[in-house]
């Protein structure tokens, strides 16, 4: 089972936040441009942790010591079904640098994008405050 994978499955925010490279680029089933970096990529999958009911991955492809996974999942978003991908793509350190998710039906989609736009400022916030916090530590 992959790291992420056990770390979605478990809730466990710090996890996966230590699983992403500083310079992931996320790239959303419903928005057009990518998000690069670390805090907004954590952030967004806070936002979705949030907005997902009854989450589970059904299959997940790629080898142990693959670069390249994806991790096949269902969920109901509002109650619509969705069945989706986390295609997720590891920098020679082990880290998610590129992570990318599908999602179906048309009808899931618009239910997921209605409800992380409930979220977006929140998660906008939650990376304003992560940069500060690092921008003090440094």
């Amino acid at each position: 089972m992959h790291p992420f994978r056990k770390a979605i499955e478990a809730r466990d925010e710090a996890a996966v936040e230590a699983l992403l490279a500083d310079n992931v680029v996320f790239t959303s089933p419903v928005a057009f441009k990518p998000y690069p970096g670390k805090a907004i990529t954590a952030a967004i999958l806070r936002g979705v942790m949030r907005v997902f009911e009854d989450f589970r991955y059904v299959k997940e492809i790629g080898a142990d010591d693959a670069v390249d996974h994806a991790l096949v999942f269902e969920t109901t978003v509002n109650g619509k079904r969705i069945t989706g991908c986390d295609l997720i793509h590891l920098d020679v350190d082990g880290k998610i640098d590129e992570f990318m998710v599908m999602v179906r039906p048309l009808s899931g989609a618009q239910a997921l994008a209605e409800a992380m736009a409930a979220q977006f400022d929140r998660i906008q916030a939650e990376a304003v405050a992560q940069i500060e916090r690092q921008a003090a530590g440094s």
